[in-house]
């Protein structure tokens, strides 16, 4: 009797081991899939003073933010960074350059080093003294999405742009080719923002969009590409 008992007892030991009873397996973190909400400056704003007020509203995306990084760039790739500013707050003044174009977006961290994905990307204009013409804001990609991969043998290419001075006609040039930047202009001037083009398989393609207004100004987009197989 008494080796049997002995048995059982450890046989229900190891059962409560397996499942997880100690104290070695504590549940998983839960990240939720809330960014920062950008809100001031908003979506192609033109700010008249270059020491510019940001505001964005509390990550849900992880638990207890306690920081936020807001990054402010040149372009709409990022590849050019001008401020780079980390908060507790959820508002900051930056002084940035007048007469420029920019691109901002924020990410949240907790203590724990957990952070979330970066917020959309939102596009404004400071205005420079004696202003007659503002350039185009970066073209904004719609298709194909960075690194899709294609099966097809043609495919539209759609992006948008838009303009502080709303009466401006913008037209575009289009570059598309498997060489990184592309070189081959295979659109010029023209006034649709899309355009099919053919493919070849197993290949991987660039592509980039130059806006441009009736006013002279001309500002060139990022790099983007995509494969077929």
């Amino acid at each position: 009797m008494k080796m049997k008992k002995f048995i059982s007892l450890s046989i229900i030991y190891l059962l409560f081991v397996s499942c997880g009873g100690g104290e070695d397996s504590p549940p998983p973190l839960e990240v939720k899939n809330e960014v920062p909400t950008l809100i001031a400056p908003t979506n192609n704003k033109l700010c008249l003073d270059n020491l510019v007020d940001f505001q964005w509203s509390v990550s849900s995306d992880i638990e207890n933010p306690i920081a936020y990084l807001i990054e402010i760039a040149k372009d709409r790739g990022f590849s050019q960074i001008v401020k780079a500013i980390e908060t507790s707050e959820k508002t900051q003044a930056i002084l940035l350059e007048k007469g420029s174009t920019y691109y901002w977006r924020i990410k949240a961290s907790n203590n724990k080093n957990l952070k979330s994905n970066y917020s959309t990307i939102f596009s404004f204009y400071t205005e420079a003294v004696a202003v007659i013409n503002h350039l185009p804001f970066s073209p904004n990609l719609l298709t194909p999405i960075p690194n899709a991969v294609l099966t097809t043998s043609k495919t539209t290419l759609k992006w948008t742009a838009e303009d502080l001075d709303t009466t401006d006609i913008l037209v575009y040039d289009v570059y598309l080719g498997t060489s990184n930047p592309p070189t081959i202009k295979i659109a010029e001037n023209v006034a649709l923002n899309t355009l099919e083009v053919a493919i070849a398989p197993s290949k991987e393609y660039f592509w980039k969009v130059v806006v441009k207004d009736n006013k002279g100004g001309e500002t060139i987009g990022q790099i983007w590409k995509f494969k077929t197989n």
